[in-house]
């Protein structure tokens, strides 16, 4: 009867602080995160968030071996920079990247410039990463010099 009971007010605590948690729904969060700042984002398909703040120039279609050469800043919704390259220009292969900056840097040029929101299933999913809690919501300011 002791087990039980105590089995019984562990199992209420689990579920008053799970239900005492932040709202954790992405989708909810992002769209708050853009009324709330007054952004003007576009939803892509995957339910990436993108702003095209300077498009670019040029028509190159990113094929699988894309190098791109960018200044970049990430933040978390709370507006903690949790990386920007050291403040200097950085290359990667973008198939190397995750998935929300393979969908949504192809969406501008050479010289462009994009917002993106990235939800955890375009981002780190629910692994932390660094300073990265999991499941979070990321938001980059991505200057693209380079793409090759």
């Amino acid at each position: 009867m002791i087990k039980f009971r105590l089995l019984t007010i562990l199992f209420l605590s689990v579920a008053v602080i799970s239900s005492c948690k932040k709202d954790e729904d992405p989708e909810k969060q992002i769209t708050d995160f853009i009324k709330k700042n007054n952004i003007n984002a576009i939803r892509d398909d995957s339910g990436l968030y993108y702003q095209i703040i300077k498009p670019g120039s040029g028509s190159f279609t990113y094929p699988g071996d894309t190098k791109i050469t960018i200044k970049y800043e990430g933040k978390l919704l709370n507006g903690n920079v949790f990386d920007n390259g050291g403040g200097k220009e950085q290359t990667f292969n973008l198939a190397e990247l995750i998935q929300g900056w393979r969908i949504g840097i192809p969406k501008i040029q050479k010289g462009g410039e994009i917002r993106l929101i990235v939800p955890p299933g375009l981002g780190y999913g629910s692994n932390a990463v660094g300073p990265i809690p999991g499941n979070s919501v990321l938001d980059f300011n991505i200057q693209l010099s380079n793409v090759q």
